[in-house]
């Protein structure tokens, strides 16, 4: 005998709502630049059982609020999606919760005759700043984060010690180029309030610790470096509960010059885009409180 089929846990939104916000209160202009991805949590059902669309807030509303919040100022993509948060679980009974997602891109004043122009901007491609609300009824958790941050050191990093058997071809080494793209995200314990805290400022500081912590140590392997960087950022940070990193090993091999009647000492490298070594884990408070519904949808991290 077959089991009832029954609908599982859904949502729906709009995705990827690109807006730009250029701040004209003086005559130097500010611009605020997100990717925005909104989606709702609630009473659903009629609308996948029944073909009821009462209940369905529709995407296009969800993307024209996105751009009526936006009128009144950004300010962090955090401080942003928890604006959007309260504003779809306060407008509509049926909605319980959402999750809230956005990228945020930075934009540098293009600097003319020795100082940053008033209104005319370059895109800065250092990282890609990201932040989630995820709001479950009275439950809310908030996660920051950054992607494709590129870091290499040229030294005081190496790679000894691993098993080796008739498939392994990898030399060992105690001199070699460590390079990596952080992926990290971070999340605020719960029931912090949000209000007291400078989400721009945290992200720097943020940014600034993970940078110091990969520059400090000597580099045993990528999984260390991961470890010691999320480690300076609970010590600084005590509202925030746990990191978690996916970092590929970029791999810089040693050109063999020796055909050309050449030395390389240590100086001339192919940096290979593929295959590449994937390390991802997360660090965390060992009293941290777990919070998998925080994560879930979040793809790339263990």
């Amino acid at each position: 005998m077959s089991s009832k089929i029954i609908l599982g846990h859904n949502q729906y939104g709009k995705a990827e709502v690109r807006v730009v916000k250029v701040t004209r209160d003086t005559e130097r202009h500010h611009i605020e630049d997100l990717n925005v991805t909104s989606q709702l949590r609630g009473d659903f059902d009629a609308a996948h059982l029944e073909g009821d669309n009462a209940h369905v807030v529709a995407t296009d509303t969800q993307k024209n609020t996105v751009y009526a919040l936006a009128r009144e100022g950004i300010g962090s993509p955090e401080a942003f999606l928890l604006r959007l948060g309260e504003h779809f679980t306060a407008s509509f009974d049926w909605v319980t919760g959402g999750r809230w997602a956005a990228e945020a891109y930075s934009w540098d004043r293009i600097q003319a005759h020795g100082e940053g122009h008033n209104h005319s901007f370059v895109r800065n491609g250092q990282e890609i700043r990201t932040a989630v609300l995820v709001r479950e009824g009275e439950h809310e958790h908030l996660i920051s984060g950054l992607q494709d941050l590129t870091v290499l050191k040229t030294t005081e990093s190496g790679f000894v010690g691993f098993p080796r058997e008739k498939y392994t071809t990898l030399q060992e080494t105690t001199d070699r180029i460590l390079a990596t793209d952080v992926t990290a995200r971070w999340r605020f314990k719960a029931g912090t309030d949000f209000s007291t805290l400078d989400f721009n400022k945290n992200y720097d500081d943020v940014k600034g610790l993970l940078l110091e912590g990969f520059t400090e140590n000597y580099s045993h392997a990528l999984q260390q470096t991961l470890f010691d960087m999320g480690t300076k950022v609970l010590e600084a940070h005590p509202e925030i509960d746990e990191i978690k990193f996916s970092m590929p090993n970029k791999h810089h091999f040693l050109v063999d010059l020796a055909p050309f009647g050449l030395d390389n000492p240590n100086e001339v490298f192919f940096a290979a885009d593929r295959p590449y070594g994937l390390i991802e884990a997360t660090v965390l408070r060992e009293d941290a409180v777990p919070a998998d519904n925080a994560w879930s949808g979040i793809a790339g991290f263990c």
